[in-house]
């Protein structure tokens, strides 16, 4: 890979970036103009890094459950495309494998919004599975709990009463 592909590659990333931080500040219309106009740029077959950021974010700027759920499911789509040796010519600590609890938990999330306790409770089993991925640091630790916080509320849609 040449530096100028490299610099350019970065700068997807940053964009991707920059429409983040206008979703964490509220601005989810803007956020999801310049995601949608980015995602035109990429491609359905552009770079899996590139597609897998920007869907899983994407899902975050969307109002509706369904339009959340089709964003999510790119993204896990990507990630199943995207390779340790492009994770780490972003990120050299990362690995895919770490990316599955928190799309699994997504997917799981999104499914138990569209009352479809089946499909939530396959995701949050597959994201439950995936934790050995994870580390022992503040992101893993959230992603842990945030599964057990789901794992409630999906005993609770079924009826059926919590049991550690």
């Amino acid at each position: 890979m040449t530096d100028q592909q490299q610099a350019s590659e970065d700068a997807v990333m940053t964009r991707i970036g920059q429409a983040v931080m206008l979703l964490h500040a509220g601005d989810r219309a803007e956020a999801r103009d310049r995601l949608a106009d980015l995602w035109t740029e990429i491609g359905h077959d552009g770079d899996p890094l590139h597609r897998c950021t920007l869907a899983h974010y994407m899902a975050d700027a969307q109002d509706e459950p369904e339009a959340e759920l089709a964003w999510d499911l790119r993204a896990l789509t990507a990630a199943e495309g995207l390779g340790d040796g492009r994770l780490a010519r972003h990120e050299p600590a990362l690995v895919v494998r770490a990316f599955y609890p928190s799309l699994h938990l997504n997917l799981a999330a999104d499914y138990l919004k569209l009352r479809r306790p089946d499909a939530a409770r396959s995701h949050l089993d597959r994201a439950r599975a995936a934790t050995d991925a994870l580390g022992d640091d503040g992101y893993g630790d959230g992603v842990r709990a945030a599964i057990e916080r789901l794992e409630l509320r999906l005993r609770g849609e079924e009826g059926r009463p919590y049991s550690p």
